[in-house]
């Protein structure tokens, strides 16, 4: 069938609208009509060649919901009418890691940049004018239709709104779970969060939730530190030089028990600045993507030794999609977890442009694009 959606043909570059070629779904996946897709910093950085990807033209996107319109045959469990959240990392249920609870490494990962199926690293379900187009993880949530694997759903319940939760396929469970699972925050702690924009703010939820006592919010722009001491911060600051001297005020001149990187373009000095604003036994969790071409982060190694801190790569939140996906759909309905709070602003697919912009310049929490 025939589906719009925004694709990029060049890197650098900025997305634009395509009619496309859609396959319907073969064993094991499914069809979905797109109700909502958020736009997260993690499609900026394919746009400006910070991550490099395996195919171009690719359709993007990797956060979002919507309702299954076609079941592949013989695909079990699955109906027409289910509502759906997209997890950005397919959980096979089968490698090493998916057996051990830790699906955000699953081995179908490898290909989440080829942008093919999971299973055919030579198979692509979009085209255009008879070029395979690539789906950023699989997925490609800026169209319309898409067709997807089963391993990358979590069906819901349908009384949810679906334009609020698809926040949950990508940087609510991302943020929160970099701090719950981790920097293992635990109650009475100290937690500096760097930067609080889409993945950030839900750190600072997350640090919140596990109890923690101080909440350093740091952030340039005032509107993302107002924000953050509405949603669980203590304090909010402009830079670290001044969250590490308040961390420092609340433990005896130690520092932070963890610091968490969400950084939209991460660099070494920012990883830098955040490990040395942590006590012995810290934790520094990196969550924040840079250029896929950087190397070295300036921190003395006698530090990292000697104080005994963690350096701590955090991808998801560390999280098992299926099942805190709905962990986190309890919070929500509980009121715990907050979402539409998350949106800043919506879109039309044709506006994803100006989508991107507004995040750029720092407007947006979390941009969502509904269809």
């Amino acid at each position: 069938m025939k589906t719009r959606g925004a694709i990029l043909r060049a890197v650098p570059g900025e997305y634009e609208i395509a009619e496309l070629d859609l396959d319907e779904p073969r064993h094991g996946e499914l069809m979905i009509k797109m109700v909502a897709a958020g736009m997260c910093h993690s499609d900026d950085h394919i746009a400006s060649g910070d991550t490099q990807v395996g195919h171009l033209p690719m359709c993007g996107g990797h956060e979002g919901a919507g309702v299954v319109v076609q079941v592949g045959p013989e695909t079990y469990g699955w109906s027409e009418g289910d509502h759906v959240i997209f997890s950005f990392l397919a959980a096979c249920g089968r490698c090493r890691w998916c057996a051990k609870g830790m699906q955000n490494l699953c081995d179908r990962g490898a290909l989440i940049l080829a942008g093919t199926r999971p299973d055919d690293p030579e198979s692509y379900r979009m085209s255009l004018d008879g070029t395979p187009v690539a789906q950023t993880c699989g997925l490609s949530t800026f169209s319309e239709y898409t067709t997807i694997s089963v391993e990358s759903a979590v069906k819901v319940d349908k009384d949810l709104p679906l334009e609020t939760v698809c926040l949950l396929g990508c940087g609510v469970g991302t943020g929160w779970g970099a701090a719950v699972n981790s920097a293992e925050v635990y109650p009475g702690q100290t937690v500096i969060v760097m930067g609080v924009g889409g993945i950030g703010i839900n750190a600072v939820q997350g640090a919140a939730h596990a109890g923690a006592a101080n909440i350093i919010a740091v952030d340039p722009v005032a509107f993302k530190r107002e924000s953050a001491l509405k949603l669980g911060a203590t304090h909010a600051v402009a830079d670290m030089e001044e969250a590490t001297a308040i961390a420092q005020s609340f433990t005896n001149g130690q520092g932070a028990d963890s610091a968490i990187v969400t950084v939209g373009v991460t660099t070494g000095e920012h990883i830098g600045a955040a490990f040395s604003s942590i006590r012995k036994a810290g934790i520094c969790v990196v969550t924040g993507l840079g250029k896929q071409t950087d190397f070295g982060i300036p921190i003395s190694a006698m530090e990292l030794t000697l104080y005994q801190k963690r350096l701590q790569g955090s991808l998801f939140g560390a999280s098992a999609p299926t099942a805190d996906i709905p962990w986190m759909i309890d919070l929500y309905r509980s009121g715990k977890l907050k979402l539409d709070e998350l949106i800043t602003n919506t879109y039309k697919l044709d506006d994803v442009a100006q989508g991107f912009k507004d995040m750029r310049e720092g407007r947006n929490l979390r941009g969502v694009i509904l269809f």
